[in-house]
Parts: structure tokens; sequence; C-alpha cells
């Protein structure tokens, strides 16, 4: 038996080769390291301010308007707050008490000076002064502010009558509150800006509010009386004074043409006695004639003649007419 060897080829073993190495992974990785550092830069609105702090401690206390670059989270955290948006705060009640004309008791009532009660409710409106102070130094701005305002306001109505607060002296107490109140608030680093103080509602309490309603009547009846008499009394008195210069007036001139006649007189008359001293004897004579012929004729006479004998034929009667005497 022959055995008969079959004689093959050898097989070829292929080997692949290895594929590139893939470029796309630090591609992505550089990416996202660029995305990263871009979030560093950040943008501030017109209306805002910016506080930057770095593993929570405060590096950038205030950051204007405009482009601004820092270290990426989470070593920088940039807070952005609106500095001129006006907020409001309601002392003594809420809100909505304001437009329900409610009061709150227990919150509102206040000590006058004078010992009476009233209700007030004053509105704050304020925004923010120092951006990290406010975010960082209180811990709820709205209670400090709150508080602060209510202390200083119990504080100036404590030291005024009721009357005073509820009249004249509404405006000074709220400007002495918001200054005093203000004072108080950068002591407390609260990072707060007032902008002002209104007392919005000042009232009694419903007991008594008849009372004061009196109250005010009468002194606006009394205010009333005294404005008409004030009236009167400008009306009448520059009368008199006019009719009082007018009487003085009148009085200079009687006085002057008094004293313009006399002085008419004496010169006259002192022309007279010069005249007459040029002819005393024939003026003296012409005088006496003069008033002989004035006075006789007002008076009965007798006539005598030169040898003593008196003429009794003759008699003066009453109107002028003679009459014979038989």
């Amino acid at each position: 038996m022959s055995l008969e060897l079959e004689t093959r080829a050898p097989a070829t073993v292929i080997i692949p080769e290895p594929p590139p190495k893939s470029r796309l992974g630090p591609r992505i990785l550089a990416a996202l390291l660029a995305l990263w550092l871009l979030s560093g830069v950040y943008i501030v609105a017109a209306d805002q301010q910016a506080v930057v702090t770095r593993f929570g401690r405060v590096v950038e206390p205030r950051v204007m308007p405009g482009i601004h670059v820092s270290w990426p989270w989470p070593f920088d955290m940039v807070r952005k707050l609106k500095v001129r948006q006006t907020q409001r705060l309601v002392i003594g009640g809420d809100v909505s008490d304001s437009v329900l004309g409610k009061t709150q008791p227990l919150v509102s009532q206040f000590l006058t000076g004078d010992q009476n009660l009233l209700h007030i409710r004053a509105v704050v409106q304020y925004s923010v002064g120092m951006p990290a102070d406010y975010l960082f130094q209180s811990e709820d701005v709205t209670m400090t502010l709150g508080s602060a305002v209510a202390s200083e306001l119990s504080r100036r109505i404590a030291s005024r009558p009721v009357d005073a607060v509820l009249t004249t002296e509404k405006v000074a107490i709220q400007e002495e509150v918001r200054a005093a109140a203000q004072r108080l608030l950068n002591q407390y680093r609260s990072g707060v800006l007032l902008s002002t103080v209104s007392i919005e509602m000042a009232a009694p309490p419903p007991e008594t509010a008849d009372a004061f309603r009196d109250v005010a009547s009468a002194r606006a009846d009394s205010a009333r009386i005294v404005n008409e008499a004030q009236g009167y009394a400008n009306d009448v008195i520059p009368k008199a004074r006019g009719e009082a210069q007018q009487m003085l007036e009148i009085s200079e001139g009687y006085k002057q043409r008094k004293i313009n006649e006399a002085e008419g007189d004496a010169a006259r008359f002192t022309q007279v006695a010069a005249e007459h001293s040029k002819a005393s004897e024939v003026n003296g004579r012409r005088l006496y004639t003069e008033a002989l012929e004035q006075i006789l004729p007002k008076i009965k006479k007798l006539i005598v003649d030169s040898n003593g004998n008196l003429d009794l034929t003759i008699v003066r009667k009453e109107g002028g007419a003679r009459e014979q005497v038989p």
C-alpha cells in the first residue's frame, strides 16, 4: 500500500494594520477649555452693578456697567444687582392694607408725646447703594430696613404732640426719619440708599375718631374766624390810615392858608402904617371921620350946638328915617 503524501502550500496569514490615532478628542478638550475660559467674560448692563467673589471672598465689591473678565467658575462667581431699581417697603401694615384701607393695630400703633395713640402707615422707597454690603452684610436686608425706619419713626412721633403729627409737622417728621434711618443703616453696612419716607396714613383709633373730627372742625372754624378778622382788619386799617392822612393834609392846608392870610394882613398893615406915618395928622382925621361915619348911624344922637343948646327937633328914628318932634 503506497502512501501518497499530499503536499499543500503554506497558508498566508494577513495581520490587519492598526487604525490611525484619532485627533477628535484633543480638539474637543481644547474647545471645552476655550469655552470654560470664555465663561469668565461677563457683561454688566447699564442699570446694574456686579460683585465678584473668589472662593467666597469678595475681590471686586463694585463692578460698573460694561464688559469685564474674571476667572471662570468655580474660581470666581459674579452676582449682578439692579442698583437703579427703586424698591418699596410699607411700615405699619402690608401693601394690600393700603389698597383696602385696613389697619393692623399691632404694627401700626404709635404713641405721641402727649400720650395719644395713632395708626400710622409709612411707605419707604429705597435702592441698592453698596452692592457688596447689600449681598453679604445682612441676612435679611428688608427686615433690617423696616426695623430701622420703624424705630426712628417711633422716636420722632413720641417727641411731638398728636396735633403736630396730624397737621403741621408731618413733612418734618418724614425728612428727619429718612436722615436718621440712613445713618443707622450706614452703621449696619446694609448697603441700602433711602430715597423717601412718606407717611401715607395717620389717623386716630376708631374709638376716638369722632372726638378728633370735632377738634379738627373747631380748629378749622377758629382758623376761619381768625382769617375773617384779619381780612376785616386789612380792609379797615388802610381806610382809617387814608382818612387820617387826608385829615392831616386838610389841617396842614388850613394852617398854611391862615399863615398866609396873617402874613398878608401884617404886610398890608405895615404898608398902611408906613403911609400913615407920612401924613399922620391928615390920615388921623380921615380915619376918625370914617370911623364916625360907621358908628353914628347905628346909635341914637343928641345934637348940641356950640352955645350949649340941645336941639330936640331932630330925633333919629329906627330905619334911618327922620321925624320932626312937635
